[in-house]
């Protein structure tokens, strides 16, 4: 069953809750600032395999040693460099995934397919399909969670409810008030002026008003692991 990860603004400011839009018969994923559970970390990291299964690249492995070694990641974009640390200790199922999805080739040639100006601030990324609705054919384990902040340069998981994260992504170009349901891993160490141009830029509002596509292209042309 396809997910769609594109989400809409559902609430007003005050009190604000935020939905995944899902076509017809598909689960939706959510965002909710008001009324959400969180889920504590993993005890155990596992990848379990779940559709849709877009541009497959197998199951990752999880080593905790290895995954705990540090990296940053650099985003070569049609719109300039971002480099982000990514948070291996606080985060390392999701760390390990990234970085197995990357060194595979998983996100060269895609493309962020939502913007968000209004209410919340981000860049979404990570689908295949550029839908919002692909993902890596597996799903692993909410983390890093308790006090979850979303401040401008966050890097955090898009996901479709509890313990369903895939391949999808976002950045926050300016600080988010979200409640802490979406695992941060990473945090924006050069770029920042990347993602502001791209939201200065707009989008086209096809979800709803401040947000929709971005005006600008937001292609990755390869995403590079640097390892410490």
């Amino acid at each position: 069953m396809r997910r769609s990860r594109i989400l809409t603004i559902t609430a007003a400011i005050f009190g604000l809750g935020l939905a995944f839009a899902a076509p017809a018969g598909a689960a939706s994923p959510s965002v909710q600032l008001g009324g959400a559970t969180t889920t504590a970390a993993p005890a155990t990291c596992v990848y379990t395999k779940q559709a849709p299964a877009d541009r497959f690249k197998g199951l990752p492995t999880f080593d905790p040693k290895r995954a705990a070694q540090p990296y940053t990641v650099v985003l070569h974009t049609t719109q300039g460099d971002i480099t982000f640390q990514a948070l291996t200790t606080a985060a390392p199922c999701t760390t390990n995934s990234f970085r197995f999805l990357a060194q595979h080739g998983y996100y060269d040639q895609t493309h962020c397919h939502r913007l968000t100006t209004q209410r919340i601030f981000v860049l979404q990324c990570g689908d295949p399909t550029g839908t919002g609705s692909g993902g890596p054919g597996y799903a692993f384990p909410d983390e890093n969670l308790t006090g979850a902040t979303y401040p401008a340069g966050t890097v955090a998981m898009a996901n479709a409810g509890p313990n369903t994260n895939g391949s999808q992504f976002f950045f926050t170009w300016a600080d988010t008030t979200l409640h802490p349901n979406f695992t941060p891993f990473g945090r924006v160490i050069s770029g920042m002026d990347v993602l502001r141009k791209i939201a200065a830029a707009g989008e086209d509002d096809q979800n709803s008003v401040g947000d929709g596509y971005p005006t600008l292209f937001v292609g990755f042309r390869h995403v590079q692991i640097v390892a410490h």
